[in-house]
C-alpha cells in the first residue's frame, strides 16, 4: 500500500503503532497455539461434572475404516482387555487395560495396567502397572486390568487401581524425576514376597495413595471400577465395598460406599453413613456426579442399593480430624417395590430381585437420568431409564419420578442428553432415542451385541459400540438414521469419547484416534507392546 494510500485511510483503519504492536501479537500467538482445530480436551467420564455423554466437538468422521486406515490418525495396541475409557488433557491419553501383552520384561504375568500415550502420534509414553490384590479372584477379577476412567486436573491423575487403592499420579511419570512426597514405587508396585522392582522412566509416578481396603474398610469385588468425582478441592469417590465369594455375605456392612479425600494430600475427610452395606445385592459400582439446583450443588450418587442420593458437598475447609458425614438432601429409590431385606437369598432369581445400578446417573437441567434394574450375572431381567425431579427434599422415590421407560434385560449405560432427546442402550442389544420430557420411545435400533459402553453424542452423531464388535454410528436427532456400521477388531465396552477434533474407540485390544482426513497404513496392525 501506497503512503498516499494509508494517509488517505480514515483514523480507525490508519496502521497506528500500537495497532501495528497489536497484530504482530495475534500473529504470535496464532503460531504458538498448538495444531487443534477449535477442539478441547476430554480430562475426565462424561461431562465434568453432570458426567452427560455428550461432547461439543466438532468435524468428527462418520465413517472410518480400521482395516485400511481411512480417517485413522493412530492406533495404539492395549492388553488382550479393556474396561476403561480413554481420558486426554495436556497432549497425554489416558486408558487402563490389563497385562497380558507385557510392554516391560520386568512386569509379567496378570496385572493391572494404566498406559500414557502421546495425543499427537500415539506413542507410548509411560505406564503404571499393578500385581493382583490376592489370590481370591472375586476380590479382583482376572484379566480385566484396572477398569477405572482417570481423572485428570492439572498435571495430576487420579485414578483407583485394580488393588482399591486412590492413585495421585504425575502427568508425566518419572521422566521429570520422582516427585513425592510418595516415594516407594518400587516396593509397593511389587508382587507380594517379591523384591523391590527397579524403576525406570517410562514407569508411573505416584505422589500419593489411599488403600481404600485397609483405610476405609471396605470389601473388594470383581472389578474396581469407578470415575474419580474432582469438586473443588475434594475428590468424591464410589468405595468398591460389595460381597464376598460366596456372593451371599457382605463382609464389611457398615464400610462406606461414598468416600471423600483431600485431592492434596489424600487424606479421608468425608463419607455416607447411610449404612447401605447389607442392602448391596452385589457391588458399589456408579461413580458420583454433581448438580445444582437453585443454587444448592449436590452430588449426586448411585448405591449399590440401586437406591440414588443427593448429598450436599462439603465444605471446602474442613478442620482436622474424624472424616465427616455427607448431609442427605433427598433419596430416589429406583425400585421401591423389590427385595429389601435380606437381599441374597434373590441371587440367581431371575424373576424377582433387587435392582442395582452400574452406569453413573446424569444430571441435566434439575434432573437425574439413570438406568438401574437387576443384575446382569445374578438378578432378573427387568431394567428401566427414569427422571427424577432433583429440585425435592426427603424421600422421593414416589414423588420425585418424571417418568420411567423399560428397557430390555439389563442396562449399565450412562445416558447421553441433548436437544431434547435421551440416548441409551441396553443388554437386550437395543439402541434407543427418547423424548427427554416425557420419555417417549422415539426409535430404536437393533445392534450385533450386548452394549455395555454408553453412547457419546457429538458433532451431530451418535457413537455405540457393542460387545459383538460393531460400532454404529446414527444421527442425532428424532427419526432413525444409520450412518454407519463399522467392524472393529474386538468387541468394545470402553465407550467412545472425544477430544479436540478426535474421536477415540477403544476395543478390547486396541485403541484408535478417528480424525477426518486422517490415514494411517498400518490400522490394522500397531505396532506390538
Amino acid at each position: 500500500m501506497s503512503e498516499q494510500a494509508a494517509r488517505a485511510r480514515p483514523p480507525s483503519q490508519a496502521f497506528t503503532p500500537w495497532r501495528r504492536a497489536f497484530c504482530l501479537l495475534l500473529i504470535w500467538m496464532a503460531g504458538s497455539l498448538p495444531d487443534r482445530a477449535g477442539g478441547a480436551d476430554q480430562p475426565q467420564w462424561g461431562q465434568r461434572h453432570t458426567r452427560n455423554m455428550v461432547s461439543g466437538e466438532k468435524g468428527l468422521p462418520a465413517h472410518f475404516d480400521p482395516t485400511n486406515g481411512h480417517n485413522v490418525k493412530w492406533v495404539a495396541a492395549l492388553g488382550t482387555e479393556c474396561y476403561s475409557t480413554p481420558v486426554v488433557a495436556q497432549g497425554r491419553v489416558i486408558i487402563g487395560t490389563n497385562n497380558q501383552r507385557p510392554r516391560d520384561p520386568r512386569h509379567q504375568g496378570d496385572r493391572g495396567a494404566l498406559y500414557c500415550f502421546a495425543e499427537k502420534d500415539g506413542a507410548f509414553l509411560w505406564q503404571l502397572v499393578v500385581p493382583k490384590y490376592s489370590d481370591d479372584i472375586y476380590q479382583d477379577w482376572p484379566k480385566v486390568g484396572i477398569v477405572s476412567v482417570a481423572t485428570i486436573e492439572g498435571d495430576r491423575i487420579y485414578v483407583m487401581s485394580n488393588r482399591r487403592e486412590i492413585m495421585c499420579l504425575d502427568l508425566h511419570g518419572l521422566a521429570n524425576g520422582n516427585d513425592g512426597p510418595f516415594t516407594n514405587e518400587a516396593a509397593l508396585l511389587a508382587p507380594r514376597g517379591a523384591p523391590p522392582t527397579p524403576l525406570g522412566e517410562k514407569d508411573a509416578d505416584i505422589l500419593w495413595v489411599f488403600d481404600m481396603v485397609e483405610e476405609a474398610g471396605i470389601w473388594p469385588h470383581d472389578g474396581a471400577q469407578t470415575s474419580i468425582l474432582i469438586h473443588g478441592r475434594h475428590l468424591y469417590i464410589n468405595s468398591g465395598n460389595g460381597v464376598d465369594n460366596t456372593h451371599r455375605k457382605i463382609r464389611r456392612p457398615d464400610a462406606p460406599s461414598l468416600v471423600v479425600l483431600d485431592k492434596e494430600t489424600g487424606r479421608m475427610v468425608g463419607r455416607d453413613n447411610e449404612r447401605i452395606g447389607p442392602r448391596i445385592f452385589h457391588c458399589t459400582w456408579s461413580s458420583p456426579a454433581l448438580g445444582e439446583v437453585n443454587g444448592r450443588q449436590q452430588i449426586i450418587f448411585a448405591g449399590g442399593d440401586g437406591v440414588v442420593y443427593g448429598f450436599e458437598p462439603l465444605p471446602q475447609e474442613l478442620p482436622p480430624g474424624p472424616p465427616a458425614t455427607l448431609k442427605k438432601i433427598w433419596w430416589f429409590d429406583g425400585d421401591p417395590d423389590s427385595p429389601k431385606e435380606d437381599v441374597h437369598r434373590f441371587i440367581g432369581n431371575r424373576q424377582q430381585s433387587p435392582s442395582n445400578i452400574k452406569s453413573t446417573p446424569v444430571f441435566h437441567a434439575g434432573r437425574v437420568f439413570v438406568t438401574l434394574g437387576g443384575d446382569i450375572w445374578w438378578g432378573k431381567k427387568e431394567a428401566w431409564i427414569k427422571c427424577i425431579n432433583a429440585q425435592l427434599s426427603g424421600d422421593i422415590s414416589r414423588t420425585g419420578l418424571i417418568w420411567s421407560t423399560p428397557l430390555k434385560d439389563h442396562s449399565c449405560t450412562t445416558p447421553a442428553i441433548q436437544d431434547g432427546l435421551v440416548f441409551v442402550a441396553d443388554c437386550g442389544r437395543q439402541v434407543l432415542c427418547l423424548e427427554e420430557r416425557t420419555g417417549e420411545v422415539l426409535w430404536r435400533h437393533q445392534v450385533k451385541g450386548d452394549v455395555w459402553s454408553s453412547p457419546l453424542v457429538a458433532d451431530g452423531k451418535v457413537y455405540v459400540g457393542s460387545r459383538r464388535r460393531d460400532l454404529t454410528v446414527f444421527a442425532a436427532k428424532r427419526e432413525l438414521e444409520v450412518l454407519a456400521s463399522v467392524e472393529m477388531d474386538s468387541g468394545m465396552v470402553a465407550s467412545p469419547m472425544a477430544a479436540n477434533s478426535v474421536l477415540y474407540i477403544a476395543t478390547m485390544q486396541k485403541l484408535y484416534a478417528l480424525q477426518e482426513g486422517a490415514r494411517w497404513p498400518t490400522a490394522a496392525a500397531p505396532s506390538a507392546p
